[in-house]
């Protein structure tokens, strides 16, 4: 398959306040094409999740729970199901029981570990908001295989509820992009669009190509570093640094080149990435096999029960070192008839590191690099991960310190510090081994990474191993060995450790000689001397003092009456009280001491200091070798005797009840450590479970939440489309009623009250209870509809005193299940449906009449026309010309559905087929009913027609002027030629005013004059508006 076109898998983790951070995930990612999602949180294994109904609503692309051997798709997003832990093998997703009982199991570590070895480099890693440190141990696997890791920042507007997931993912140091929710699509879409130049230049080192750029950046390496990369395996060295490149925004190996030799810290940041491997127990086989074989038989020579092998591991991160050392030291332990005890100190600044490394948790990815032998003996499963067993988390310590920062123990036997140096500058580097020197005892183990080394403080330790980086510290390093400058004057203390020469080094061109003078004085010739507080702590030490004191066993130490040899501790502790008590110098010669070879007294002055200001009292302690005594031999001895015996006898005292006293602690503090230790472990124990519970209810609460929000949601439009119902019932007004299959009525719409006489109280009785208008066989009806599923409909009226309609439908209820629960009855008002009916078919015989009396007046028409007509051609011009305006004054009609016209818009239609500039007209808006509209329209159009072709409108400047009024009920309307040819009376009237009169006299009841004036004719026609005894709605008729 090729490399470009592949899925990337995207694994999300999230805990308590991880739904919001997933819907604004998902709700700002869109569609995407290449990535398929797993979402894993921590969920109750007792109550369904709605998780992904929760994600549904705000992704656009398909969320599916997650199945058994489902393959994952791009465009997907796949939720972990409760009660079940997630894995991936082959592409495909695993599912198996999480434990009911026992502490519960990191599931996002769990899916994260399994994601990593399956995917690779194409695995990406984001931990959301979260109450622990779940995802920690994921993020770090998905790191070491190359893949890109996110994580949600804290500290922003958008901020996780519970920053304690992403928090200690980041921690680690492994996390890619630590950003805000909102920005991690648009963060996510950058990385994976970026990587199909690198591996299409992947594909071509595969294939055995060279680019000039990959050879530029092995060179830049070489030379910051000093550390040749050109026999790494070309591909993985591409995998590495093009996810530098996908993290800092370069699209190419060009740029990313040219931005190394720009920027010497990104250089620094490729070569940490280039050493990342992967964290697994007993990592660097071959190096713990050199511990195994040089170190721990050295470590357990010569000792006994009484004895403690002690290591210490700064930077242990989750554990796994820790653990490997302890597996070997209980192995070696279970070799001996009587081994010592063995303390390992393990350390880190992560406070959510060792919470990990403390519970000894591990998926079982982890544990690929264990023995089986070993990892049947040392671990047991629980619910898919690895549980180191107790006794050897009882070898371990784990501890907050920083390396740099804090004291650091002392009097070590091993020391392993692997693959820490690689992120120290040079400087701190030569800063912190010293550090290491002096924790160790002479001749104690370092135990360094594969890339590391001491090559500039090899004068402090020897090699064992150099090939695995086993050194062994020199019992001397030189004159003036170096100690941390915390035990040295003018340290601010042990909160700021520095490393240096033990001595001040004055400058020349800064010291004055006698300021050098007075030093070097003060530095080979006075007495040694320290400074300690009120407390008896050390505050100062002076030069050559080291003799006088050694480290105590044990934890750090200031108190310098654990530091003194034992023979002068009381004379030290009495000379101390003294000047304390009194505030006065005192002095006491100590027990002869061995001082180089010979015995020797000490002269112990401890004189009172009192600083400036506030400040407490110090007091100063020298060491000056005592003056010989005066006194005679045999006194002085005697003297010596009784002083001895006295002191003897006091110590003796002293002694006997100190013993008593610590066997009474000793006793009282073993059975005090035995109830704290089984106290811890149940502690612990419960304090487990109630995170894991806490983490669990917190989910489950913001899943409700979610889910009432929607519940809400829902009811608010249930509301709503009720709200739409009864409002859709009352406009409507239709009546129904919902009975279920005993004929019961369910409920009603209000339409129905009136009709079934309907109360509230009425839900519940049967229908046939209730007064209604409708037939016996009404009940039949519903039985058959409940029998056959099939709707019915009646139509039932008139009834009651207002003589109504209705439509009756019968049609069957049906449930989800489709089966018939019951009937519903619509009555639909079909009153006015009726009416209008009956109005149809008065409309059909009227049209009926009105076509008939029509066509009867076109038979006249076209008869009369005929016998005055002089040829076919002026036949036909007549007919259609009269046919024409009777079609007008028809349209007329029809547009004001045969009611009333009004004569104005009569007059204006005949009159305008002319010209309409040579009318003039003037006259009251008179409504003409419908049955006097058909012959006032004939008769305006012959009179039009008549004007045209003999009459004022042949000539261009006649006009015509028509004029009515009202007067009565009777209407006159007067026709007027004007200025048009010269005009006398026919000896006979033609077709037109036979037609005109025929109308006007018969159909109209009225009376007609005409005037022949030289310029023009003059028609005058009075009929009554309405003739009485008549419908006016009839069809007007013509005579012949």
């Amino acid at each position: 398959m090729d490399p470009r076109t592949r899925t990337t898998i995207v694994g999300i983790g999230a805990s308590a306040g991880g739904i919001p951070a997933l819907e604004t995930f998902f709700g700002r990612l869109g569609t995407v094409r290449r990535m398929a999602f797993v979402v894993v949180t921590h969920l109750n294994p007792d109550h369904h999740s709605r998780l992904r109904e929760v994600i549904a609503r705000h992704a656009g692309i398909d969320v599916l729970t997650a199945e058994h051997g489902q393959e994952v798709r791009p465009g997907r997003i796949y939720v972990m199901p409760e009660a079940c832990l997630l894995r991936i093998s082959g592409g495909r997703l695993t599912l198996s029981e999480a434990p009911k009982d026992g502490p519960r199991p990191n599931p996002v570590d769990v899916f994260l570990s399994a994601l990593a070895q399956d995917q690779g480099d194409r695995a990406v890693g984001i931990v959301l908001s979260g109450g622990n440190s779940d995802g920690t141990l994921g993020i770090k696997a998905i790191k070491e295989c190359g893949g890109v890791t996110l994580a949600q920042t804290t500290g922003t507007d958008d901020a996780p509820a519970h920053g304690r997931m992403p928090r200690s993912a980041i921690s680690t140091g492994l996390v890619d992009f630590a950003v805000p929710v909102t920005e991690m699509p648009d963060t996510l879409r950058r990385v994976i669009d970026s990587r199909a130049s690198f591996e299409a230049l992947s594909v071509h080192v595969e294939d055995g190509g060279r680019d000039p750029a990959l050879d530029v950046a092995f060179e830049v390496l070489r030379s910051h570093t000093g550390h040749d990369f050109s026999g790494y395996k070309r591909r993985m060295f591409l995998r590495r640094l093009a996810r530098r490149a996908q993290i800092v925004g370069t699209p190419s190996l060009e740029g990313y080149v040219a931005r190394m030799r720009k920027d010497p810290a990104e250089v620094m940041e490729l070569y940490r990435d280039l050493l990342i491997n992967v964290t697994r127990f007993f990592r660097d086989a071959e190096a713990f096999e050199a511990l195994e074989r040089h170190v721990i038989p050295e470590l357990f020579r010569d000792r006994g029960p009484g004895d403690i092998v002690r290591v210490w591991i700064p930077g242990c991160a989750t554990g796994e070192e820790v653990y490997s050392i302890a597996i070997l030291m209980q192995e070696r332990m279970a070799a001996l008839d009587a081994p010592p005890q063995v303390q390992i100190f393990a350390t880190d600044i992560d406070e959510a590191a060792l919470q990990v490394a403390r519970a000894g948790r591990y998926p079982e990815e982890f544990a690929s690099g264990i023995r089986p032998d070993r990892l049947q003996r040392f671990f047991r499963r629980e619910a898919g991960q690895y549980v180191v067993e107790k006794p050897v988390r009882d070898l371990c310590i784990f501890s907050a310190h920083s390396v740099i920062s804090d004291p650091p123990f002392a009097r070590m036997d091993l020391l392993s510090c692997r693959n820490l140096l690689i992120y120290f500058a040079r400087d701190l580097q030569d800063q912190v081994i010293p550090t290491f020197h002096y924790a160790l005892k002479p001749g104690g183990f370092l135990f360094l990474g594969t890339s590391e080394s001491i090559s500039r403080k090899d004068d402090l330790f020897q090699p064992v191993d150099r090939q695995q980086r086993i050194f062994r510290s020199r019992a001397t390093a030189g004159a003036r060995p170096e100690v941390p400058r915390g035990f040295l004057g003018g340290s601010t203390g042990f909160g700021r450790m520095t490393f240096g020469p033990s001595e001040p080094r004055p400058s020349r061109a800064t010291l004055q000689l006698r300021q050098r003078v007075e030093l070097q004085v003060l530095d080979r010739h006075a007495p040694p001397h320290v400074v300690v507080d009120a407390r008896g702590e050390v505050v100062y030490y002076s030069a050559r003092v080291s003799r006088f004191l050694e480290i105590p066993r044990g934890a750090p130490s200031r108190r310098l009456l654990d530091m003194v040899p034992r023979e002068m501790r009381s004379d030290l502790a009495g000379v101390l009280r003294e000047a304390m008590e009194t505030g006065l110098p005192a002095e006491r010669r100590t027990a002869p001491a061995v001082d180089a070879g010979h015995p020797a007294e000490y002269l112990l002055t401890v004189e009172p200091m009192h600083l400036g200001g506030h400040d407490e009292s110090v007091y100063l302690a020298l060491f000056s070798p005592a003056p010989p005594a005066e006194e005679s031999p045999a006194r002085a001895e005697a003297q010596h005797h009784d002083s001895q015996d006295d002191e003897l006898r006091e110590m003796r005292e002293r002694l006997h009840s100190t013993i008593e006293e610590y066997e009474t602690a000793l006793e009282e503090l073993k059975a005090s450590n035995e109830e704290l230790v089984s106290a811890n472990e149940e502690a612990q124990s419960g304090n487990e479970e109630l995170e894991a519970s806490k983490e669990e209810m917190q989910t489950l609460n913001e899943e409700l939440s979610a889910t009432n929000a929607e519940l809400t949601r829902r009811l608010e439009e249930l509301d709503a489309a009720h709200d739409d119902m009864r409002n859709l019932y009352d406009a409507t007004q239709i009546a129904s009623v919902f009975l279920d299959a005993d004929l019961v009525i369910r409920s009603y719409t209000p339409a129905a009250v009136t009709f079934f006489h309907l109360r509230e109280n009425d839900v519940g009785r049967p229908l046939s209870d209730l007064a209604h208008a409708l037939d016996r066989d009404f009940r039949d009806d519903l039985r058959r509809v409940l029998e056959t599923g099939e709707m019915l409909e009646r139509r039932v009226g008139p009834h009651g005193a207002e003589r109504r309609y209705h439509l009756v439908r019968l049609m069957p209820y049906r449930a989800r299940s489709g089966d018939v629960a019951g009937v519903i009855v619509t009555l639909i008002d079909m009153t006015s449906l009726a009416a209008a009916e009956d109005n149809h078919r008065i409309l059909i015989d009227e049209l009926n009449h009105r076509v008939k009396n029509m066509l009867s007046v076109v038979i006249s028409v076209v008869n009369a026309t005929l016998r005055n007509a002089k040829g076919t051609e002026d036949f036909e011009a007549a007919v259609i010309s009269r046919l024409h305006g009777m079609a007008r004054t028809y349209a007329l009609l029809s547009e004001e559905q045969w009611q009333d016209v009004s004569l104005d818009a009569l007059v204006r239609q005949e009159c305008f087929a002319h010209d309409p500039a040579r009318f003039r007209i003037e006259g009251p808006d008179v409504p003409l009913p419908a049955r006097r509209s058909l012959p006032v329209g004939l008769v305006l159009h012959e009179l039009a027609t008549n004007a045209a072709k003999y009459g004022a409108l042949k000539h261009s400047d006649g006009t015509v002027r028509i004029r009515w009024t009202v007067d009565g009920g009777w209407v006159r309307l007067d026709w007027r030629e004007c200025n048009g040819p010269p005009v006398r009376e026919p000896e006979a009237d033609g077709f037109g005013w036979q037609l005109i009169e025929g109308q006007i006299r018969h159909q109209l009841d009225g009376a007609l004059d005409r005037l022949f004036h030289p310029d023009g004719l003059q028609v005058t026609m009075r009929f009554p508006l309405r003739t009485p005894g008549t419908e006016e709605s009839d069809a007007p008729g013509v005579s012949s």
